[in-house]
């Protein structure tokens, strides 16, 4: 017995010292996508990039940037519009089939950032114009593997900015003027 108990405790020692390979899942999903501002808007079309990781398959963080060159159309009264968002966003998604090799993710996401529009002259507007605004993002999608490193990926976002109702006397944010929703579809590289 006395020689069973250094043998066990070598053994256990070894074995944490052992590395473990963590499975973690990075990807990278360029997208183009269109932004509709009410349900019979037609949308404006959008393009970006996000880029995330999922911790153990089931949690994880992801980065957002989208760009819209004409947000209202071509030309409008105020001129012509762009849009740029960039999100930090939480994603929770549940791997069906794995977290590597073929196999689909729906997801449901939410997060922070930065909204910015600006606008060139236009009839109303006799100047140029830009807003920076602190905004949220809503949304969920799916996204499916082929292999291990390439797959599609589809969200639907809503997206809405938020403003500071009570300016110098601390913060009230209150939802803003400026929301929409943006359907996109990308290739995922992971």
């Amino acid at each position: 017995m006395t020689i069973m108990k250094p043998c066990v405790l070598c053994v256990s020692a070894v074995m944490m010292c052992v590395p473990v390979s963590a499975r973690a899942d990075g990807y990278v999903a360029p997208w183009v996508g269109a932004n509709a501002l009410n349900s019979t808007d037609a949308g404006r079309s959008a393009f970006g990039v996000t880029m995330g990781y999922m911790a153990g398959g089931i949690f994880g963080f992801e980065g957002d940037v989208g760009y819209s060159p004409q947000f209202f159309g071509s030309t409008t009264d105020f001129g012509s519009v762009t849009s740029i968002t960039v999100m930090g966003n939480a994603i929770l998604g549940i791997p069906i089939g794995g977290d590597h090799g073929a196999g689909i993710r729906p997801f449901v996401s939410g997060g922070v950032g930065l909204m910015r529009t600006h606008a060139e002259r236009g009839i109303i507007l006799d100047r140029s114009q830009s807003t920076n605004d602190f905004g949220y993002a809503l949304g969920g999608g799916i996204m499916g593997y082929f292999n291990q490193h390439i797959g599609l990926r589809t969200d639907v976002r809503y997206l809405r900015t938020l403003v500071d109702s009570n300016r110098g006397s601390g913060t009230d944010l209150d939802p803003g003027r400026l929301r929409y929703w943006r359907a996109t579809a990308g290739v995922t590289f992971r």
